[in-house]
């Protein structure tokens, strides 16, 4: 998949040539999303993405919960970089995750899912999908999380539907960090 536009190898500026580096040196290459948007925009756009994964550290969600509702969101938005990305931080601690991850769309059904991930998964995947909550669903979702860890799903379900349209708005697919489910990398779908 190749992006819309193409991806700026040399930075300018020190600040964005330092990102590249810690991108290098984190991920082992500079994401697609850097080289192709970041470098792009004006620096407090790329200080708004990085303060989104910051917020993301203060939420009161499991972790776990919370990176399951960005997978499961990013696929049905088929954001294959967001899918890829998603995996890899997962499962670069603890490769335990990757069988949690391949069950996804089996969550329903899965002895890998507690009752409140899959309160939480429903939850998410009836907003993404649908852009709506039945009331039946929030109630479900309301018997297994506070009021404030509701709002910590809502949260991630929004903030990772801008991450699948910037992607997704530019032809940005997986970066091949961890192998992408081939149900959705085998497509010609947009990131």
């Amino acid at each position: 998949m190749t992006p819309y536009l193409p991806p700026i190898e040399k930075p300018r500026g020190l600040r964005l040539k330092l990102i590249y580096f810690f991108s290098r040196r984190q991920a082992g290459q500079v994401i697609t999303p850097i080289t192709t948007f970041a470098a792009r925009m004006p620096f407090p756009f790329m200080s708004f993405y990085g303060k989104l994964n910051r917020l993301d550290r203060k939420l009161q969600l499991p972790e776990p919960t919370a990176v399951l509702l960005r997978e499961q969101v990013a696929s049905l938005n088929t954001c294959l970089f967001c899918m890829d990305a998603a995996r890899w931080y997962a499962t670069r601690d603890s490769a335990g995750n990757r069988a949690r991850f391949d069950a996804l769309p089996e969550y329903r059904n899965s002895p890998l899912f507690t009752e409140a991930e899959r309160a939480a998964l429903d939850y998410a995947t009836e907003l993404t999908a649908g852009k709506k909550v039945e009331p039946a669903t929030f109630a479900r979702l309301a018997g297994h999380y506070t009021e404030r860890e509701i709002c910590d799903i809502v949260w991630l379900v929004a903030s990772e539907h801008l991450n699948n349209m910037t992607n997704i708005g530019l032809n940005i697919g997986s970066d091949g960090l961890c192998p992408v489910p081939a149900a959705h990398s085998s497509g010609t779908t947009t990131s």
